[in-house]
């Protein structure tokens, strides 16, 4: 265990131990099967199903990044400036840095990124940021940055999520919507 190790070990080599016992784990459990020798098990299955359980719990978690931005177009170019733009922010696309541009309502958009650095996924959405304004920019239009790119918790999504909805119900076709009214009737469309 973690604090056999973190005792026996103290008196020779203290100032070299991490400050907490699990953490003497971390760097070695991976590379360096032998952290177990010192450690009697009862049977094999005991020894399999701990260092199993130890492997997944001490396996990196990726953290989700999130930035709101508001990109517009009045120009010539219009929704293709924004759509050029937005798709600027996806093409840096790699296995291990994905950048997801989803629309909120027009003009919100929000980018996301998932990460095992929260910094690196915070540049990278910076980055991304960087390349929407300067394609809007060029076209004419504008970017403004609603929330800087932080990491967010699952309250956040589900705080986002209902922003969704709430602007797609928003959105919708309600009566008097309709595109022929009744004293259109006799009159011809363009």
């Amino acid at each position: 265990m973690p604090w056999t190790h973190s005792s026996s070990l103290s008196r020779t080599y203290s100032l070299y131990l991490p400050k907490h016992p699990n953490s003497a784990l971390t760097p070695n459990y991976g590379s360096n099967p032998d952290v177990w020798n010192d450690i009697t098990f009862p049977n094999d299955v005991v020894r399999n199903e701990l260092t199993s359980y130890i492997g997944k719990r001490l396996t990196p978690q990726p953290t989700k990044v999130r930035a709101d931005v508001e990109v517009t177009c009045f120009g010539y170019e219009g929704i293709d400036a924004v759509k050029t733009a937005l798709r600027a922010a996806e093409a840096k696309n790699t296995a291990e840095t994905q950048v997801k541009v989803k629309l909120v309502s027009p003009p919100l958009y929000v980018l996301t990124s998932q990460c095992l650095e929260k910094n690196t996924g915070i540049a990278i959405l910076e980055d991304a940021i960087k390349e929407i304004d300067g394609n809007i920019r060029a076209a004419g239009g504008g970017c403004l940055v609603r929330m800087a790119p932080k990491a967010v918790t699952e309250n956040d999504d589900a705080e986002l999520q209902a922003l969704m909805e709430k602007r797609e119900r928003e959105n919708q076709e309600v009566s008097g919507d309709e595109s022929v009214s009744e004293s259109d009737e006799g009159v011809a469309e363009a």
